[in-house]
């Protein structure tokens, strides 16, 4: 593995057991996260994104497949390993109210983790604490107030602070805008931003706003069913999307002048979705894909090199 690259993920599964069967949720997924880098994970609902964090979190244990970090395998099979992974991996969740403990002050809530790894004297853990809410644009004296105090944007700021504790080197933010207004979207971006800068931060981030993800994010991870059908440069893939999916996915980015959102043209996805319980032999996409022939239906695609750092899952292109 490369000197840079801090996550390797290694055709990485993650299904889950049910009584209608076994759900599929992520099927040999790779690619790799390099130091300082922001990986954009983009899809609709139900592809597998959020699984994909979680896993790679260690809060689900991967059905197949390896992860690497720092060049280490990771096993979270072994409590000893997984908490030592929780040091260096931390995760910013999507819903800010539903992340925070309602009966634990924000002190409490942003030093529970410095003390479960035993970081700093209890003096140290507090003044910690300021230094964090500090960090993240909130008043020292909020350390000392509950979380039903706060607005949905300022409770999202605790959790990065939380996150923030102990001072990982790699945040997993699953989708950590989509609940706060748009006003305060932004504004959150830009701390995360900011924060990578400050402290050499890598970041997978998740979402579904494909505007966001082009703008915070170095490269993109484009998923469909639990498979990776696209990876590449931001820039590359929303200029010169080649599988179908993502082309569908960008034609329904709104553009900011009225005359050229009127002249575009939606690509309309027609068919169902297939079952994760029961997915097809050949491509998961040939079912709605516009360009689909009998091969697609028969194999599955090789996620291939087309050109330099730019990777297609597609028969139409791979040849």
């Amino acid at each position: 593995m490369a000197d840079n690259i801090l996550v390797k993920v290694d055709n990485v599964s993650k299904h889950f057991h049910t009584a209608g069967g076994v759900v599929k949720a992520v099927n040999n997924v790779s690619f790799e996260i390099a130091k300082g880098e922001t990986v954009g994970l983009v899809g609709e609902s139900g592809c597998g994104k959020s699984t994909l964090g979680r896993t790679l979190m260690g809060i689900y244990q991967p059905t197949e497949g390896k992860i690497y970090f720092n060049n280490e395998e990771i096993n979270i099979k072994k409590a000893k390993d997984r908490y030592k992974y929780a040091k260096k991996a931390q995760m910013i969740f999507q819903d800010p109210y539903a992340s925070l403990n309602p009966r634990m002050t924000v002190g409490s809530i942003i030093s529970e983790g410095m003390e479960i790894h035993n970081m700093y004297t209890p003096e140290k853990r507090k003044e910690r604490v300021g230094e964090l809410l500090d960090l993240v644009g909130l008043n020292k004296e909020y350390a000392n107030r509950f979380p039903h105090e706060f607005s949905g944007g300022q409770r999202q700021r605790i959790g990065i602070a939380r996150a923030l504790a102990i001072e990982p080197e790699f945040l997993i933010c699953d989708e950590p805008i989509s609940a706060l207004d748009v006003s305060i979207q932004s504004q959150i971006i830009n701390l995360l931003i900011d924060l990578q800068k400050r402290l050499g931060l890598t970041y997978l981030f998740i979402a579904h706003d494909l505007d966001i993800v082009r703008y915070i994010s170095d490269r993109i991870v484009v998923m469909y069913l639990g498979h990776v059908v696209e990876i590449g440069e931001s820039n590359e893939v929303y200029s010169n999307a080649l599988h179908p999916y993502s082309q569908a996915l960008l034609s329904a980015v709104p553009i900011p002048d009225p005359e050229l959102e009127r002249e575009k043209k939606r690509i309309i996805l027609e068919g169902d979705i297939p079952s994760p319980i029961n997915l097809p032999k050949g491509c998961p996409f040939a079912g709605r894909c516009h360009y689909a022939k009998p091969e697609c239906s028969e194999s599955m695609p090789e996620l291939k090199e087309v050109s330099a750092g730019h990777f297609v899952a597609c028969h139409n292109i791979n040849k």
